[in-house]
């Protein structure tokens, strides 16, 4: 028997700290947590442009600091493997995660894997995982992004690449929110254009998938308050801040990627993430990144990069049940929807997004990214294992639902 969720939370990392310099703040965190000793994971592209050094050049000179500086993009269990023993050795009192998602994705975890013991893979979830839940708090962590787009550094999750099986897998828990953001917006200044394009249609996309998943209230209702699912549906709250993020992409992506030195354009793609962050790490996202997931596994394609083809075609499925939010959408991003029908506003937003992503250089496609058209019921019968995210999709997936968007995002 159906009973509607009547109560919604709110979570997030513990603090957030914004702005341009922020990073100059990064000392003051340690000293205040009496920390002497700090592990730095990173990869080697931040390294090489010298934030890593920023980053240490801000500490107090008698704490103790070890780099890691083997995360990869999309990292595997191994990568993850490889940072819980550097840790495990070097026995920091508090972990630094600088880069991009997959980099804050790698402190989260070693923070409890460390912590608690065990392998990676028995806090993922069955059939691949063990299911183990993460037992409490780990070592403290800063969150500290370089790009503008995943929002890892105020999410529960962590995002696993299991190359052997074409999967991506992920480890939820409150206990992973990170006890700091640090978000720099200088920091994304020397992102390249390709990744300031892919990272950014990444939080438009949260954005957007928040914006339009499904009510709280149109949900199941707990059995208990620790029951009550991470991604619990969209609320007032998460409503005025996807509002915002999606504003500021619409406003700034494409100059962020023309001109990256233009530190106006980074500081508002960088609080767009954050926002978009918060926001669905609450609410949830639907369709769009289900089926990113498993054409990602498959290709090893930019997860920015997939979302984005995707997103129009996900987009158009989903109007017939949200027309009145498509709308907005499209409103927000500048589109002329006075004396417009639902159909056609709904349609426009669409068009804005798909608009957006040529002009910032994203692929016209899933087959410029090597998806073919046999591929298709494979990656469609993947996508419905992901009921985590499906179930937020505004409007109900069956197989062939996913099979069309896929087959109209080629």
């Amino acid at each position: 028997m159906f009973e509607a969720e009547t109560v919604w939370e709110f979570s997030m990392a513990d603090r957030v700290t914004f702005g341009t310099g922020a990073i100059e703040e990064l000392g003051e965190e340690l000293t205040d947590r009496g920390c002497e000793s700090a592990m730095i994971l990173t990869d080697e592209g931040v390294e090489a442009a010298g934030i890593v050094e920023q980053a240490v050049s801000s500490l107090p000179s008698d704490v103790a600091v070890e780099v890691f500086t083997g995360v990869e993009p999309d990292p595997s269990v191994a990568v993850f493997e490889r940072a819980v023993a550097a840790a495990r050795e070097f026995d920091p009192d508090i972990l630094i995660g600088i880069g991009g998602g997959s980099s804050i994705d790698v402190t989260k975890t070693t923070s409890v894997v460390a912590e608690y013991g065990g392998d990676i893979l028995d806090y993922v979830a069955p059939p691949t995982g063990g299911g183990k839940p993460v037992p409490g708090p780990g070592l403290p962590v800063v969150g500290i992004p370089t790009t503008a787009g995943t929002g890892s550094e105020t999410s529960p999750v962590s995002v696993i690449s299991l190359p052997d099986e074409r999967l991506k897998v992920g480890i939820s828990s409150r206990h992973l929110y990170p006890d700091l953001a640090l978000v720099d917006p200088a920091l994304t200044a020397s992102l390249p254009p390709g990744p300031t394009a892919a990272s950014g249609m990444d939080a438009l996309s949260h954005a957007i998938e928040t914006y339009t998943t499904r009510r709280y209230d149109m949900k199941q209702r707990a059995e208990s308050a620790a029951e009550r699912p991470d991604y619990d549906g969209r609320t007032i709250v998460t409503d005025q801040l996807a509002r915002k993020a999606i504003e500021l992409v619409g406003d700034n992506l494409r100059q962020a990627v023309n001109n990256g030195s233009d530190l106006t354009a980074r500081r508002n793609m960088s609080l767009a993430s954050l926002l978009a962050g918060v926001a669905f790490t609450n609410a949830g996202l639907g369709a769009t990144h289900a089926i990113a997931y498993p054409v990602a596994g498959e290709h090893h394609t930019p997860h920015g990069v997939t979302v984005a083809t995707l997103l129009p075609a996900v987009m158009r499925f989903n109007a017939t049940s949200a027309f009145d939010r498509y709308g907005e959408i499209a409103d927000i991003l500048g589109e002329h929807v006075e004396g417009r029908s639902r159909d056609e506003r709904a349609e426009l937003a669409a068009d804005a997004v798909a608009k957006l992503s040529a002009d910032v250089g994203i692929p016209d496609g899933l087959s410029e990214l090597g998806v073919t058209d046999e591929e298709i019921p494979d990656l469609a019968a993947d996508t419905m294992e992901i009921q985590r995210l499906l179930d937020g999709n505004p409007r109900r997936v069956e197989q062939t639902d996913i099979e069309g968007i896929l087959r109209r995002s080629m």
